[in-house]
């Protein structure tokens, strides 16, 4: 990292750095997206996929209708997703907003899946920085394993880029456990959707893993366009390449209208072809999803048997 030292010591060398990445070749990006989401995926190794993709999910409840019933309802599920076959894999997290983090720790005590809690205001940002940094430490006090903050994007537009660097680094130090229990880790959500450019994407991957994001991720989920094979490409380009120039790994998670295994699969393929398969694990790839789960359910019945099981196979989240 020490060669990045100077990027960040002032507003106009961050700016230089950020403009200075290679533009981004839209039609190319998005044609190998494409192509990569055409492979073919033989029997052994969809079922490796589906278990593997199980692994990587956050499950998440993000309503204002949550309740600590629906709460505990959701980590049972994920520690045993599906409970006629014990040799299914529990899912990576339970994402919840801050005031259900201590419903989900106790539901969760013993069995290694994280709590992950959104905060900074989640889904818009719009706040002061005392009262994000506020909700960050409250989640954190509260037993959060993983903070999922959303970045200022009308500070990034308008240009202000130390000032979103200085927010994350300022949210990581609020990540710290008190007692000195070591940190949350912390995902930073982009909002691409929002973000308008993939130059844009390309450049708040860099300042947030130069602002020591431990994750980054495609979306809250709250918007019209959420991840895309393309924009979790480009990511996944921007991690490799930091890990080349920097020694540190850092991850990615897409969130936002990934409901298939199919679709699951594709984003494997992404990973495998771009980052490596370093990242095919969830310590360095997640999904947001709330449903994704229950389709994965599905079709790895349908390999185990050979057919689909009825409606009522799987619960309604």
């Amino acid at each position: 990292m020490r060669r990045f030292a100077g990027v960040t010591s002032s507003d106009s060398a961050l700016r230089a750095f950020l403009h200075g990445l290679p533009g981004v070749d839209a039609v190319g990006l998005e044609a190998r997206a494409a192509s990569l989401g055409t492979r073919s995926i033989k029997t052994s190794a969809k079922a490796y996929a589906i278990d593997l993709a199980i692994s990587m999910i956050d499950l998440t409840t993000l309503e204002g209708a949550d309740t600590p019933g629906k709460v505990r309802a959701l980590c049972a599920k994920g520690r045993r997703p599906d409970p006629t076959d014990p040799g299914v894999p529990q899912v990576a997290a339970i994402c919840v907003y801050p005031d259900m983090v201590p419903v989900a720790k106790d539901a969760l005590a013993g069995s290694g899946i994280q709590v992950a809690s959104v905060a900074t205001a989640f889904p818009s940002g719009r706040a002061a920085r005392s009262v994000k940094l506020a909700d960050v430490a409250a989640a954190v006090a509260a037993g959060a394993d993983e903070i999922d903050m959303v970045i200022d994007r009308g500070a990034f537009l308008s240009g202000r880029y130390l000032e979103v660097f200085e927010e994350i680094q300022a949210v990581k130090e609020a990540c710290a456990r008190p007692g000195g229990g070591g940190r949350a880790h912390l995902k930073v959500i982009f909002e691409n959707g929002e973000l308008a450019t993939y130059d844009n994407i390309r450049r708040c991957s860099w300042l947030a893993m130069l602002a020591g994001a431990d994750f980054i991720k495609t979306s809250t989920g709250k918007v019209a366009v959420n991840a895309t094979p393309a924009n979790t490409l480009l990511m996944l380009e921007a991690v490799r390449d930091f890990r080349r120039e920097t020694g540190v790994q850092v991850g990615v998670k897409p969130a936002g209208g990934i409901r298939t295994a199919k679709d699951a699969i594709k984003y494997l393929v992404l990973v495998n072809e771009t980052a490596g398969d370093d990242w095919l694990s969830p310590h360095w790839f997640r999904f947001g999803a709330s449903s994704l789960l229950n389709d994965l359910l599905m079709q790895r019945h349908k390999l185990s048997t050979g057919r689909y099981s009825g409606p009522d196979y799987v619960t309604v989240d």
